[in-house]
């Protein structure tokens, strides 16, 4: 917001404790303060982030490490990563939805693994998390019966009200067929759901045979009772796909067979947090109109396009080819999206170790990676994964030449940690 300013700082006027004024304790105390507040967690700027940019410093002041730079995996910054610009170039709809207490509270399926953000929002909302869990055995396939499972049970404790779908998939790279996505829509029309549709990496599909689909499309290729009856919302940002345009913050959400005073609330709602900066307007609006044949920027634009999706392809191509030479390293293909999200087996011993320190195995894994490679990546487990298994998520955007570098020096570590620790 372009209105307002937060100071985090201790001016000479700030108090801590127990307040100013004879012992008056503060109005927003840790007591007072919303507990919904303390349960919200987002992984991909945890301890691990934190202790990456410290790094940072104590590297810029001199102090010894056994690595010369700390390399930022966890994230998917396309410019940060060195990726060219292009020349040419979610939480209001919960909120409509999440209302009602105890067994009435509103309930929101959303995948496992999933980007936090949802889990995130949906502690603030104080909303129930249905997780159903992705077949990481069929490359994170999407499965009805999971659905069905997790709606059931859903029930007993609260009112299941909306479906969440990430496609292609954040942190794990899946490209959902179009049958899936059929089978999905009948579900949420069986079942009264409201669909969110995460389609940011829409752009971002590499593995052959593999299409993107989008749920408004195939819902009204549907037909009736389907494409009138199913409500919709459909998200999208410049932040992602072949943009990478992270810094303008721009995005949209597309509703369809939205009740239309919902809609005129969901409208009041958006204006309420401002709008993006004007670059930002902008830039979206030629994502969304790009040069079309015949328009003298369209070779430009479409050979910029190719060249970055291209890239993103081939080390896509070598991040599972790489991790997948290494014994105990296992990496479904990354269809889309900018992630890998390789599922690591990890010795007894370090389990006890990670126990020790009151850390996840993962999140231990990640920690010793950091300190002694300087790579950062983000553990598995903030992410949500089918219990007794680890995994990691890291970024595909490197340079072709530093990413290699970087999964050799990964996997030489992780033979090395399970020697270790054997």
């Amino acid at each position: 917001m372009a209105a307002a300013a937060t100071s985090l700082g201790s001016g000479s006027g700030s108090r801590s404790g127990s307040g100013s004024g004879g012992g008056r304790p503060p109005v927003l105390s840790g007591s007072s303060m919303n507990p919904a507040v303390r349960r919200v967690e987002y992984a991909v700027r945890g301890p691990i982030v934190t202790r990456a940019l410290q790094l940072e410093q104590e590297l810029r002041q001199g102090v010894p490490k056994p690595f010369t730079e700390v390399i930022k995996a966890n994230i998917g910054d396309a410019h940060a990563m060195g990726q060219k610009p292009i020349t040419f170039l979610r939480q209001s709809i919960l909120k409509l939805l999440v209302c009602g207490e105890g067994a009435e509270r509103a309930g929101v399926l959303v995948p496992v693994p999933q980007y936090p953000l949802y889990s995130a929002a949906l502690a603030e909302l104080g909303a129930v998390q249905l997780g159903y869990l992705l077949a990481e055995e069929r490359a994170w396939a999407l499965d009805i019966a999971e659905l069905r499972r997790v709606l059931g049970e859903g029930r007993r404790r609260c009112r299941p009200r909306a479906l969440c779908v990430i496609n292609p998939g954040n942190p794990t790279g899946q490209v959902q067929s179009r049958e899936d996505i059929e089978a999905v829509i009948k579900f949420a029309y069986e079942e009264r759901l409201f669909l969110l549709a995460d389609e940011v990496y829409q752009d971002n599909v590499y593995a052959e045979g593999a299409a993107f689909h989008s749920f408004k499309k195939v819902l009204a290729q549907l037909g009736p009772p389907y494409a009138d009856a199913v409500e919709l919302a459909s998200f999208h940002s410049i932040s992602k796909g072949f943009a990478g345009e992270c810094g303008f913050r721009g995005g949209y959400v597309e509703v369809v067979n939205m009740d239309p005073e919902v809609q005129q609330q969901l409208a009041k709602l958006v204006s309420v947090r401002l709008c993006p900066p004007v670059p930002g307007q902008i830039i979206l609006d030629a994502v969304v109109n790009p040069p079309q044949p015949g328009e003298p920027s369209y070779e430009g634009f479409m050979a910029e396009k190719q060249a970055v999706l291209s890239a993103l392809a081939q080390k896509a191509k070598l991040t599972q080819e790489i991790f997948n030479r290494t014994p105990g390293i296992r990496c479904n293909p990354v269809q889309g999206a900018l992630y890998a999200f390789p599922r690591i087996e990890l010795p007894p011993r370090a389990l006890q170790a990670a126990q020790a320190q009151g850390q996840a195995p993962d999140m231990f894994f990640c920690m010793r990676l950091l300190e002694e490679t300087g790579i950062c990546v983000v553990p598995g487990s903030g992410f949500g994964q089918k219990e007794g298994t680890f995994h990691f998520r890291m970024t595909i955007l490197p340079p072709a030449d530093k990413l290699q570098v970087l999964l050799q020096k990964l996997s030489a570590f992780y033979t090395k940690f399970v020697k270790e620790f054997s």
